[in-house]
């Protein structure tokens, strides 16, 4: 079976790189990140810390938008050209004759496709790359970055060059060896390019080396290979028409999951932002400890009235998702008598103890501690209550792809670090919903009539 898979895997990456579409989606993918330099400026964005700041951030912006939409149109033409049209035009049918078992066909398909795909989007992120090194060309008066001109153009020139040569003289598939050799080399001149300033001064690699806009366009990758899963499931039942109209409205649907069914899902309303928090004893670090206190300050004046005495729940995401206190009874009682804060009988709750305009103190009451996942700290959100759950739409938005998750644009422009957990997590989603949809795809493909 495995030797199947890899076989029908080959094949299909080869017809795909053969493909004139997909050579000629890449190469205009480069020409308008190339076209973005001059055209992504005003983007009014003032801050310098971050990896990309200034008018690059637009320029981020709509190269990461550009390898999306082409990774999306990608994924829709080359499972329709491998699986739809092959049943079509009946020539999957000498390979069920094999006879070869349906799933190994649609595995081998997507593996063939996704790998043909990827090495599409690693030539485009690398023009990405290019362009955030060469930045934002606002004036006139600005000159071109002649590393990247360079190079970029060596690189390109010579994979034309030697897919032009393949073809004359031994019929080689032009687009899929230009692709093949770019691949490679694209990436090599990157790296080279790095090497010099803009001027030819010789500087280290890591002086214009983007770690975060790597790590966002690797997670931007990923969701583009769940949506040629989507692509593949689809294509077993529909043409390339609506194969791509489908996954245009998944694609959509998938940015405006967060609005349509994540408000719907947890519903809460916080009512301030932690700016800074700090313990005011070292053993009350964890925050675990019965009557433990933390100094807390806030960004800006909270929305509602914080009187001592009041339950306060916090957690990282504005809805309320993942709050890091779990549901307590509220606390009902004097916050001034000490007894009762420490009672036990008084049930676990964490209180505002004090309060006065930005800041308060944060306070575990009861005789014994809400047991919180982590202590309160900066971008924390504040809230009054623990957060209402929908279970309905919390299973509907679990399903629909949710393409917020793999886009990292924003972590990036703000300077965030992004953690490895939730690289991690976002490559395990990848895996999960690239298995459902695989899945869907062989019980739609097993009773197709090829014949």
């Amino acid at each position: 079976m495995i030797s199947q898979i890899l076989g029908i895997a080959r094949n299909t990456l080869v017809e795909s790189l053969r493909q004139p579409i997909f050579f000629v989606m890449v190469v205009l993918s480069g020409l308008l990140q190339w076209l973005n330099t001059a055209s992504a400026a005003y983007s009014m964005g003032y801050t310098t810390s971050a990896e990309v700041s200034g008018d690059d951030k637009l320029l981020l912006d709509i190269g990461m938008g550009t390898i999306f939409l082409f990774g999306t149109l990608l994924a829709a033409f080359q499972a329709t050209a491998v699986i739809s049209r092959e049943i079509v035009d009946k020539t999957v049918l000498t390979v069920v004759a094999k006879p070869v078992a349906r799933p190994t066909i649609v595995i081998g398909k997507y593996i063939g496709v996704v790998v043909a795909i990827l090495m599409a989007v690693v030539v485009m992120i690398t023009f990405l790359l290019f362009g955030i090194r060469h930045e934002v060309m606002s004036t006139a008066a600005d000159s071109f970055d002649m590393p990247v001109v360079v190079f970029l153009s060596g690189a390109v020139g010579l994979s034309f060059a030697i897919a032009v040569f393949g073809n004359f003289f031994y019929g080689w598939s032009f687009p899929q060896v230009a692709l093949t050799v770019m691949v490679p080399l694209v990436p090599a001149a990157y790296v080279a390019t790095l090497f010099f300033a803009k001027d030819w001064e010789v500087q280290p690699i890591t002086t214009d080396f983007k770690p975060a806009v790597l790590v966002a366009c690797l997670s931007l990758a990923m969701a583009i290979m769940v949506l040629t899963a989507i692509a593949a499931a689809v294509s077993t039942r529909l043409g390339q028409v609506m194969t791509i109209v489908v996954c245009a409205g998944v694609f959509v649907i998938g940015l405006l999951s967060n609005h349509l069914l994540g408000r719907v899902a947890f519903q809460n309303e916080f009512i301030a932002v932690i700016e800074s928090a700090e313990p005011r004893e070292a053993r009350f670090r964890e925050f675990n400890g019965a009557q433990a206190s933390y100094d807390i300050r806030f960004n800006t004046f909270p929305e509602s009235p914080l009187d001592p005495g009041t339950s306060v729940w916090y957690g990282p995401s504005p809805t309320g998702i993942a709050m890091a206190v779990p549901d307590f009874e509220p606390f009902e009682g004097d916050p001034s008598d000490r007894r009762v804060i420490g009672d036990e009988d008084t049930s676990p709750a964490i209180i505002v103890a004090e309060s006065s305009g930005r800041d308060a103190v944060f306070q575990q009451a009861g005789g014994t501690a809400v047991s919180v996942e982590r202590p309160p700290r900066e971008g924390d959100y504040v809230f009054l209550s623990p957060t209402a759950t929908n279970p309905i739409a919390i299973a509907a938005w679990s399903v629909v792809p949710n393409m917020h998750y793999f886009w990292l644009l924003d972590a990036v422009t703000q300077n965030r670090v992004v953690p490895s957990e939730h690289l991690v997590r976002i490559a395990v989603y990848s895996a999960l919903q690239i298995g459902v949809f695989l899945s869907l795809a062989v019980i739609l493909f097993q009773r197709r009539d090829v014949g």
